[in-house]
C-alpha cells in the first residue's frame, strides 16, 4: 500500500516494538518460495516509506460504523480502508496453570529456553509443526510426547512419511547450535507507571476485554540458532504416546493431597520409546516394544516429586518439569467483534471473500485471523502457516489498492494450488496440492517411494492425474511434480514407473 500510494498516508498499528521482515527470500518453483522470518526495528519500514506511519499500541476497539481504531492508550485513528492481520493465539490446554507454556513469539520461546534449561523431563502435547520441530531439537532432557492421532505429524504427512522420520528420533547426536546469523532487538522493560494491556489469554479467562498484546507469529525457523538442552546427562530420550489427550494436569501440592489417587509412573502401553543412554533409576517399568528399540525406563518417584503432573486419556500420568502446550492456535479476533457485525467461519475466523473483503464496509483481513470463504481451487487448501500469511498479507494489499482505484483485479494465482516448503527433523519437506488427499475419499491411489535415511516420496493421483504429491529429502522433484499437477496430464500409460528410481523423470518431463 506504501509504494501504491506514496503521497496517500498509510499507518500500522502494532503492539509489539518490532516488526517481523522476510528475508533470505528464494523461489523454489513457480508456486513453492522459501524464506526466512527476522525481526527488525519498526524504523526499517518507515525509512522506507516516507508516507508510512508505526504506531505502537495494542487495539482496544475497532468502530466499524464509525470508520475508527481505538488503541490502548486512548488515541483513535480514522481509516479509509483497514485491514486486519491480527493473526491468531495459541491454544493453551489451561491457562491457570504456571507450569504450562505455550511457544507462539520470540519472547516466549525464550522463556521455554530458560526453563528448559533446569528441566529432566518435559511433556509436549500436539502434533503440529511446533511440535515436531521442538521434540526434535531437544537434547538433555527426556521428552514424552502425546499425540491425539494415530502417528506424528498428522497435519502435514501420513503414516508412511512419519514412519520415515521416525528413526531420526533415535539418532543420538550431539548438534552444536549454529550460530544466529539474524539480528535480535530486545525491548526494555515497562516503567512501573506504564499502563497495563491485557494479553489475549485473559479474554479466554473471561476477564475485562482491555486490549490485546502478543508478540508476532514465530517465524519457520524459530529454533535456529536456540539451544535448547535440559538438565540431564544423556542426548535424547523420547516416548511417543499415540491416540490420547490430555485429562487432567495438576501440581505436586495436589498430588499430596490424596496419596490414594497420586500419579503412577508409566505402566507400559501403546507408547515407542527411543533411548541412547545409560540411565539408571532405583526402578524401571517396560513397555512392549518392536525388538529393535531398548525398553522404556521410568523412575517410580513418590507423590509430589515433580512441580506438575499430566494425566492422559490412555490411562497414563507423567510427572515433568514443564508442560509445553503445542496443540493449535486460534484467530485472533476479540478486539474487533465488540459492537460490529463480522460473519465468522466455523473456525472462528473472520470471513473473507476472493477480495479479501470481510462483511463489514471497508474492512479487509489476511492470514491467520481470517478464513478463506470464497470457492477454493481444487487443489488448494487453507491452512495457518507463514508462508499463506505472506501471501494473503501481499494480496490484500493489491485488493485495496483495486478497489482504491475501481480496477478489476482477478484472485491471484498463489491460490491456485497449496504449496509448501520447510524442514522437519532436518528433512527437506515439500508438500504440494492435496498432500493427503484432503476431500477425495475413496477416489484416490497413492504412489510411495522410500529409501530409508534418503528420501521419502508421495504422489496422490485421482482419475489418473497427479493431485498431490509430498517430498521428504532432496529429492528435486518439486517443480516437476508442481507441473505435472497444474497441467492436469492424464498420467495413467506410466502407472507404477512414475516413480521407478532408474527412470529420471525429472529430465523425461522436461
Amino acid at each position: 500500500l506504501s509504494s501504491q500510494f506514496p503521497s496517500e498516508a498509510v499507518a500500522l498499528i502494532t503492539a509489539g516494538p518490532h516488526i517481523k521482515a522476510v528475508t533470505n527470500y528464494k523461489q523454489v518453483s513457480r508456486r513453492l518460495e522459501e524464506f526466512d522470518v527476522e525481526e527488525k526495528p519498526s524504523s526499517v519500514l518507515e525509512e522506507k516509506y516516507p508516507n508510512l506511519t508505526i504506531i505502537h499500541s495494542a487495539v482496544k476497539s475497532l468502530r466499524t460504523q464509525t470508520h475508527c481504531v481505538e488503541t490502548a492508550d486512548g488515541r483513535v485513528f480514522a481509516y479509509e480502508k483497514l485491514c486486519i492481520c491480527s493473526g491468531a493465539r495459541p491454544k493453551l490446554l489451561t491457562q491457570e496453570n504456571p507450569h504450562v507454556l505455550g511457544i507462539r513469539d520470540t519472547d516466549s520461546a525464550q522463556e521455554f529456553q530458560k526453563r528448559l534449561a533446569k528441566a529432566k523431563r518435559i511433556v509436549v502435547v500436539g502434533n503440529g509443526g511446533i511440535a515436531l520441530e521442538l521434540v526434535y531439537e531437544v537434547r538433555r532432557c527426556e521428552v514424552i510426547w502425546a499425540v491425539k492421532d494415530k502417528a506424528i505429524g498428522n497435519t502435514f504427512f501420513d503414516a508412511g512419511a512419519a514412519q520415515f522420520l521416525i528413526p531420526s528420533l533415535e539418532a543420538d547426536k550431539e548438534q552444536a547450535a549454529a550460530p544466529c546469523k539474524r539480528q535480535r532487538f530486545t525491548t526494555a522493560e515497562p516503567t512501573p507507571d506504564a499502563a497495563h494491556t491485557f494479553t489475549a489469554d485473559e479474554y479466554s479467562r473471561g476477564q475485562n476485554p482491555g486490549p490485546v498484546e502478543s508478540g508476532s507469529a514465530l517465524g519457520p525457523d524459530w529454533h535456529r540458532g536456540i539451544e535448547l538442552r535440559g538438565a540431564e546427562q544423556v542426548s535424547r530420550r523420547v516416548s511417543v504416546e499415540y491416540q490420547c489427550e490430555v485429562e487432567h494436569i495438576f501440581t505436586s501440592e495436589e498430588s499430596l493431597v490424596s496419596s490414594k489417587q497420586s500419579p503412577k509412573p508409566d505402566t507400559g502401553g501403546n507408547s515407542s520409546y527411543f533411548s541412547n543412554s545409560s540411565f539408571t533409576s532405583p526402578l524401571f517399568l517396560f513397555s512392549s516394544l518392536p525388538l529393535r528399540s531398548p525398553p522404556p525406563r521410568f523412575s517410580a518417584l513418590p507423590a509430589g516429586s515433580w512441580p506438575v503432573y499430566v494425566q492422559l486419556t490412555n490411562g497414563k500420568t507423567f510427572g515433568c518439569d514443564l508442560v509445553v502446550s503445542a496443540t493449535g492456535v486460534v484467530p485472533n479476533t476479540e478486539p474487533f467483534l465488540h459492537g460490529n457485525n463480522f460473519s465468522l467461519a466455523d473456525d472462528g475466523g473472520l470471513q473473507v471473500d476472493d477480495h479479501m473483503k470481510t462483511s463489514e464496509t471497508d474492512v479487509y483481513a489476511a492470514g491467520d485471523v481470517c478464513s478463506a470463504c470464497w470457492e477454493h481451487s481444487p487443489l488448494w487448501q487453507q491452512m495457518r502457516l507463514w508462508t499463506q500469511a505472506r501471501q494473503m498479507g501481499w494480496y490484500a494489499g493489491r485488493c485495496v489498492a483495486a478497489d482504491v482505484l475501481s480496477e478489476p483485479i482477478d484472485l491471484d494465482f498463489c491460490f491456485e494450488l497449496f504449496s509448501h516448503v520447510t524442514k522437519f527433523f532436518n528433512y527437506k519437506v515439500v508438500l504440494l496440492g492435496k498432500f493427503n488427499a484432503q476431500g477425495l475419499g475413496s477416489d484416490h491411489e497413492l504412489l510411495v517411494r522410500c529409501t530409508k535415511g534418503w528420501e521419502y516420496v508421495k504422489v496422490v493421483l485421482s482419475g489418473g492425474r497427479m493431485v498431490g504429491a509430498v517430498l521428504i529429502g532432496e529429492t528435486d522433484l518439486e517443480e516437476t511434480f508442481e507441473n505435472l499437477i497444474l497441467n492436469r496430464m492424464d498420467l495413467t500409460p506410466y502407472g507404477e514407473e512414475l516413480l521407478n528410481p532408474d527412470i529420471d523423470i525429472e529430465d523425461y518431463f522436461d
